[in-house]
């Protein structure tokens, strides 16, 4: 909540605030090739956004993994010219996604690069495959000029995460919280993020449905304002964390209307649990008959979602200033 101790932060910080479109809010029209990645840049601009958030694959075969240098180079040039940063996200943390997504942000000219990691096995054994992983991102990229952010998604636990940031010694790696992911590891929002805190340099936005299942909580994505996360309240949080400066350099607006995500962390779970593989994220399409109508939702709601976030921020920003004239 908005208090007099951070009141003067959230007005020196909330007009300014970083808001990036994310590729994943046009996620069907990607799949279908009907928004590919330069139609984000223009999306972005016209809406008056920071930047873009977008994953190697998105846009299929016109998609920046299928980009051949000069078109990347190009990509880049037209992020420049309508003053949009760029970041890149991959879904894996091994070394061949790891060298191509990062390859890809460097002919881009991308800022920064997301990567989460994807593995079976017991706890404690993923934690030490993924602390080698990160490991090699450090001692290959740390000197690349790229930021690198793990995002929390879906099976790893807050307490967790930061702790691979802490045993990293990687200065240009942070976390990347994300409204909604820490649900399938049993955990809530405000909860996950007081853990994450000292370590969250970037945010995905989007909320979602708490589903009950047994001993865990699965996720169902939602049109923002319609779901049980705290929304209001998450973003007064995040825009306070910093002292001197903001902590939080960018904001994804990621609609994510029907994805849906199982529990994968369970109470009574023990302390080395078995993490399940799983696929990327995927929202499934609808039925042939109702697709149309669907893509042109969906293009609705990401804008939508844009002056929702807008409308939360004005809200935030009225409190702060109503405290300070009291």
């Amino acid at each position: 909540m908005v208090t007099m101790n951070n009141a003067e932060k959230i007005l020196a910080r909330v007009d300014n605030l970083p808001l990036y479109l994310h590729a994943y809010a046009y996620h069907l029209n990607m799949r279908l090739e009907r928004i590919l990645p330069n139609d984000l840049l223009d999306i972005a601009h016209e809406n008056q956004l920071r930047g873009v958030k977008i994953h190697v694959l998105d846009g299929e075969r016109y998609s920046l993994e299928n980009m051949n240098d000069s078109e990347l180079s190009a990509f880049g040039d037209k992020a420049r010219q309508l003053n949009l940063d760029v970041h890149i996200e991959t879904s894996a943390s091994d070394k061949k996604a790891i060298d191509q997504v990062a390859a890809i942000a460097l002919k881009t000219g991308a800022s920064s690069v997301r990567f989460y990691p994807r593995y079976e096995g017991n706890l404690q054994e993923v934690m030490s495959i993924i602390a080698k992983d990160i490991a090699y991102i450090r001692d290959t990229y740390q000197n690349s000029g790229l930021t690198f952010t793990l995002e929390q998604h879906e099976d790893l636990k807050s307490h967790e995460l930061a702790s691979l940031i802490k045993q990293s010694e990687m200065e240009s790696l942070s976390l990347l919280f994300d409204f909604a992911n820490m649900i399938n590891a049993n955990e809530h929002p405000l909860d996950a993020l007081d853990t994450m805190a000292p370590h969250i340099t970037q945010v995905h936005i989007k909320d979602a449905l708490i589903v009950n299942e047994e001993g865990g909580l699965g996720h169902k994505a939602c049109i923002s304002g319609q779901g049980d996360m705290p929304f209001k309240a998450l973003l007064t949080k995040l825009i306070c964390l910093g002292d001197e400066k903001p902590q939080v350099m960018a904001y994804g607006l990621e609609e994510e209307v029907d994805y849906y995500a199982p529990a994968f962390r369970f109470e009574n779970e023990g302390d080395n649990p078995w993490i399940p593989w799983r696929q990327m994220s995927e929202t499934p399409l609808p039925e042939a008959n109702a697709l149309e109508e669907r893509l042109i939702k969906e293009k609705e709601d990401a804008i939508n979602q844009i002056k929702f976030v807008r409308s939360v921020l004005q809200q935030i920003k009225k409190e702060a200033i109503d405290i300070l004239n009291t």
